[in-house]
């Protein structure tokens, strides 16, 4: 009966084993806003030497002149080429989201929730980040990304 026993307990530890292997395999993978890393995106893991530069913005909408007027807190960020930068965005009044199309970066910001978004800044000059929401760009729901050589 022993023998039994502990037969039975080794193949427990052995199929323990093996799953936790097979997650950590399978189960590798990170997430950068709403976007999973896989292949190129990947990039911001492996660079992960890189000088962090870390912003905080808040989106949301006042009224001006009686017209909704939606924007960012943070209307300039300025980094050098080759910095990993993690932008932590949360929405407090409205509807948003937040997109960068040269980097590739675009991720939904849910009201009252800090969503983080990070990407290396491998290209040198100004970008637009901006709410991809009808209107809100065109109504000033924009920035500007410097990206210093």
């Amino acid at each position: 009966m022993n023998k039994k026993i502990v037969l039975g307990v080794i193949v427990l530890v052995i199929l323990v084993v093996a799953v936790i292997g097979i997650v950590n395999l399978f189960g590798s993978s990170s997430v950068t806003g709403n976007a999973i890393c896989s292949g190129a995106s990947c990039e911001v893991e492996r660079a992960s030497n890189a000088p962090v530069k870390e912003f905080v913005i808040e989106s949301f909408v006042e009224m001006a002149d009686g017209k909704p007027k939606p924007q960012y807190s943070l209307k300039e960020i300025t980094v050098n080429k080759g910095d990993l930068v993690r932008i932590k965005i949360t929405v407090t009044k409205g509807t948003h989201d937040f997109k960068i199309d040269e980097f590739g970066v675009y991720s939904e910001t849910p009201l009252n929730q800090e969503v983080v978004v990070e990407f290396i800044a491998d290209k040198s000059g100004e970008f637009i980040y901006y709410c991809t929401k009808p209107g809100h760009r065109q109504n000033g729901h924009w920035g500007t990304l410097k990206v210093l050589e």
